[in-house]
C-alpha cells in the first residue's frame, strides 16, 4: 500500500513539474522568459532546452504530424549517439607540447573518431528515411552544418572571449 502510494506521489509531482514549465512563450517578452528559464533546475531546463531544439528542428523540416514522435525519437537517438562518438576524443591539449610520436597518435585518433561520426551519420540517415523523405534528411544535415557554424562564430576560442575573433575559414 505504502508503495502505491509513494508511487502516486511521485506521478503526480512530475505532472506538477510539466504543468510549471507548460508555458506561452511566444506571448512572453524576453525578460519574463529570461526569469522563468533561469527558475528551472538544470534537468528542466535541459528538457526545455531540448524540447526547443526538437520543435525548431521539427518545424524546419515540416514533419508529417504522424511521423512526428518517430523522427523525434530516431533524431535524439542520433544525437546521443554522436555526442558519445564526440566524447572519446580528448580534445583538450595543447599540440605544441606533443611530441612527434604523441601528435602522432592524437591525430589518427581524430581520424578515427571522424570516420565513426561519419558511418555513424550514415547508419542515422537510413533510419530517419525510414520516416521522412530524403530531402527531409539532407536538409537537416544541411542545417546541422549551418548551425554549427554559427556557434562557432560565438563560441570564444582559447577559453576567453576577450578580443578572440571568429576563425576565418582560408
Amino acid at each position: 500500500m505504502k508503495k502505491i502510494l509513494f508511487t502516486l506521489l511521485v506521478i503526480s509531482s512530475f505532472g506538477l513539474n510539466a504543468q510549471k514549465t507548460d508555458y506561452d512563450w511566444r506571448k512572453m517578452d524576453p525578460k519574463q522568459r529570461k526569469e522563468v528559464i533561469n527558475n528551472l533546475s538544470p534537468e528542466e531546463r535541459k528538457a526545455l532546452l531540448t524540447q526547443f531544439r526538437n520543435n525548431m528542428v521539427l518545424d524546419n523540416l515540416n514533419v508529417d504530424p504522424k511521423n512526428k514522435t518517430e523522427f523525434t525519437e530516431v533524431y535524439n537517438e542520433y544525437l546521443d549517439s554522436q555526442k558519445k562518438i564526440k566524447n572519446q576524443f580528448d580534445s583538450n591539449f595543447n599540440p605544441e607540447t606533443l611530441s612527434e610520436e604523441e601528435a602522432k597518435v592524437k591525430l589518427q585518433q581524430s581520424f578515427d573518431v571522424g570516420q565513426k561520426l561519419l558511418d555513424n551519420r550514415k547508419k542515422y540517415a537510413e533510419k530517419m528515411q525510414t520516416v521522412i523523405p530524403c530531402q527531409k534528411v539532407l536538409k537537416l544535415f544541411q542545417s546541422e552544418g549551418m548551425m554549427r557554424d554559427k556557434m562557432n562564430e560565438r563560441k570564444p576560442h582559447n577559453g576567453n572571449n576577450k578580443g578572440s575573433k571568429p576563425r576565418q575559414n582560408p
